[in-house]
């Protein structure tokens, strides 16, 4: 009998994780809670956002799913809507009889309730202050959020807004023992909007980040190698947030973070010179050679941070 009910529990969780994937489009309310469990999710690792790659990517912060092997980190990407004039809710967990429950993220007219969880870079608790569209187009404020200036012109400064711009180490769920808040009156109407799913290019980020075994909390114990990309499956910007990852943990020096911070600056202009060569492209062969620059980085990075020097972690105990 009780392998019989493990195997039925086992078939419910399959059955719920597949819920995001089967379900439609278009949703007129939010969407509900997709897994239920019994332990909480690690803090939200600290990380840097990487500049807008393209004009009318919107941000969607980093987040812990749970699969098969438990939770594991989704990096923080920029995508594109499903279509102008949409905006992004992230999802969250929320702990409620004894169980932490994941709402899933969702598009629409406004930024609905996320729980309160402060995701950082215009994604404070409430609301989104980190642009704004206009006429079809996307306007962002640079005062929160990073963007490449060399591609993107719609921006504008609103220091007003800022709270704190850089992610901490806090909190990721809503309820008893996390951050209590509660959906306001606007919130609440704007549930029964007009949803939409998120896009298969964040299906395929999440999706290829269960399978990544370094993004597995019972593997990287709540530091993720891959905590932010400027694009799905893009890697330019991947070495930015693992040095500051290690500057963080005190696995970096401040010798050997100087050393790759000015490798990484290199690379940094040198594709913007390239770009501005090349009306804002890159070619076949500097794109090449831009991938080779950064897999010599990214190993620089691997031994410096592996290596047995070491600073006092600079947060204390957090």
């Amino acid at each position: 009998m009780r392998t019989l009910l493990k195997s039925r529990n086992l078939l419910l969780l399959l059955a719920l994780c597949a819920v995001p994937c089967i379900m439609p489009a278009a949703s007129s309310a939010q969407i509900g809670v997709g897994i239920s469990i019994h332990v909480g999710p690690p803090a939200l690792p600290v990380y840097t956002q990487p500049p807008c790659p393209q004009e009318g990517f919107l941000w969607t912060p980093g987040y812990w799913a749970y699969g098969p092997n438990g939770y594991y980190w989704v990096p923080g990407v920029w995508v594109a809507p499903p279509r102008a004039g949409l905006l992004w809710t992230p999802g969250y967990w929320g702990f409620a009889g004894g169980l932490y429950g994941w709402h899933a993220g969702y598009w629409g007219e406004h930024v609905g309730f996320y729980g309160g969880i402060n995701y950082g870079w215009g994604y404070g608790g409430v609301g989104f202050v980190g642009g704004r569209w206009e006429g079809g187009h996307f306007l962002y404020n640079t005062a929160v959020v990073r963007v490449n200036t060399t591609v993107i012109r719609n921006v504008y400064v609103d220091r007003t807004v800022v709270n704190n711009v850089n992610v901490n180490v806090h909190t990721s769920f809503n309820g008893e023992g996390g951050v209590m808040a509660r959906p306001s009156a606007d919130e609440q109407r704007w549930s029964n909007e007009q949803h939409f799913e998120r896009t298969q290019n964040q299906i395929a980020n999440q999706e290829r980040f269960q399978n990544d075994r370094s993004a597995w909390a019972s593997e990287n114990h709540g530091q993720p190698q891959t905590v932010a990309m400027n694009r799905v499956n893009g890697r330019q910007f991947n070495q930015q947030g693992r040095i500051a990852q290690g500057v963080h943990s005190g696995e970096l020096t401040p010798g050997e973070t100087q050393h790759l911070e000015n490798r990484e600056a290199n690379i940094h202009n040198e594709v913007h010179n390239d770009r501005e060569a090349n009306g804002g492209k890159l070619t076949q062969q500097e794109r090449q050679q831009v991938n080779h620059q950064q897999n010599k980085a990214s190993k620089a990075i691997y031994r410096d941070k592996h290596n047995d020097k070491t600073d006092s972690h600079p947060h204390g105990d957090k």
